[in-house]
Formats: C-alpha cells, sequence, structure tokens
C-alpha cells in the first residue's frame, strides 16, 4: 500500500512539472511575440515587425508599410512635396525627418515611383529654363535649350505635336507677330479672333475705332471716324 501511494506521488509530481514547463514555455513564446510587434502611429493597430516601415533615420515615429504606402501615394499624387520633392513625415510635429524615394521605392507601386522620379527629374531642371506646352490637354514640361540671344518662336510641342510660340507661351499665334500678340487683350487672344485678324489682313479690312468691329471699304475716302 506504501508502495502504491509512492508511485502516484511521483506520478504527480511529474505531472506537475510537466505542467509548470508548459506554462513556462507558452509564458515566453507569448513575450516574444508581444516583443515582436510594433505600434503604429496611423492606423493605433498593433503590427508584426517585419510589417514595419524602416525610414534608415533617427525617426521615433513607426508606420506600418500599408499605411505608409496610402500616406506617400497621396503626398506624390497631389504634387505635396517638401524641400527637394521629399514626402513629409506623417509623424505628428515632426519636422525634421523626410521620407526619401531610395528609401520606400521597394514597397512603392510602379506608378507612384514613377510618378515621384518625375517630380525628382522636374525640380533638377533650372526655374527659368522651364515650361509648360500651353495646351491645357497636355501641359507637358519642357526645355527652353535655346542659345543666348536667339529668338525661337514657332516651335512643336514633343509629346502633343502641336505648335506653339516659345516666346509668348501660347498656342501659335498664326499671322501676328509677337509684338502685336502681346498688345492685344485677353479676349482677343482667342484661335477664332486670330483666324479672324489674319483674315482681315488678307482682305484689307479696317478697324473701327469706336466699336472695333472690322469693316470693308467699298466706296468713299478711307477715313474712318
Amino acid at each position: 500500500m506504501a508502495k502504491r501511494q509512492l508511485a502516484s506521488d511521483l506520478h504527480l509530481e511529474d505531472d506537475l512539472t510537466i505542467l509548470k514547463n508548459s506554462k513556462k514555455e507558452k509564458t515566453e513564446m507569448g513575450s516574444s511575440s508581444s516583443s515582436s510587434q510594433c505600434f503604429c502611429e496611423i492606423c493605433t493597430e498593433k503590427k508584426p515587425t517585419e510589417e514595419m516601415f524602416n525610414n534608415n533615420n533617427s525617426c521615433v515615429y513607426s508606420f506600418c508599410s500599408d499605411c505608409i504606402i496610402k500616406h506617400i501615394t497621396i503626398k506624390v499624387q497631389h504634387n505635396n512635396f517638401i524641400n527637394n520633392n521629399e514626402v513629409p513625415c506623417p509623424g505628428i510635429d515632426c519636422v525634421a525627418h523626410v521620407l526619401e524615394l531610395e528609401a520606400c521605392s521597394s514597397f512603392l507601386p510602379k506608378e507612384v515611383i514613377e510618378k515621384w522620379n518625375e517630380a525628382l527629374c522636374e525640380s533638377s531642371i533650372l526655374g527659368s529654363n522651364k515650361f509648360y506646352c500651353p495646351f491645357k490637354d497636355c501641359s507637358a514640361t519642357l526645355i527652353d535649350d535655346g542659345d543666348e540671344g536667339e529668338v525661337i518662336r514657332q516651335s512643336e510641342c514633343p509629346i502633343c505635336h502641336r505648335l506653339f510660340c516659345a516666346r509668348c507661351y501660347v498656342p501659335w499665334h498664326s499671322g501676328v507677330d509677337c509684338e502685336e500678340f502681346q498688345r492685344m487683350n485677353e479676349d482677343e487672344r482667342g484661335r477664332e479672333d486670330l483666324m479672324v485678324k489674319e483674315l482681315a489682313e488678307e482682305k484689307k479690312w479696317k478697324r473701327c475705332p469706336r466699336c472695333k468691329y472690322y469693316v470693308e471699304k467699298t466706296e468713299g475716302c478711307l477715313h474712318i471716324t
């Protein structure tokens, strides 16, 4: 009877030891799992460390990759850059740190990278040499690479292949030189207005100094009052 009781006690002690070890392992696993997670400052959720964005600088804020992708995409699409086309850190009151393309290109969508690269290339062009295609449905960035002193007027946009005046930065004003075009009122510079003006010169029409309408002389003197 004593031997049977001793054996029972030994089995119970073994079971307790196994139970303690099992609890210890679970506690260590839980602690390890908790320590491998980080808090995202944007979505305010805990995410695994491997899903967090590392900005490779001394910024103290942490963000998950999903949130940082959304943040960068919105900033790039709306050209909301700072400094040399860098994206501001989304951290509250974090003004000392920025997000750079080099640190983000590994996880950003291709179209976002391309648009960010375009902004970087555009910013590298001197402002005095940069202008845009005057056609609103194009607006391509163009560079004035003419030699100093050389005046180029009629030019073709390499993107939409339409003619424009490189001196006035407007669609090509056929039949009207730049000096005369600059003297014209804004409401007289439309395509139809320029066509009428060109036709008037061809037909030798004159403009009434009062009403500004073109008139054609059929008889009488050349004087208009």
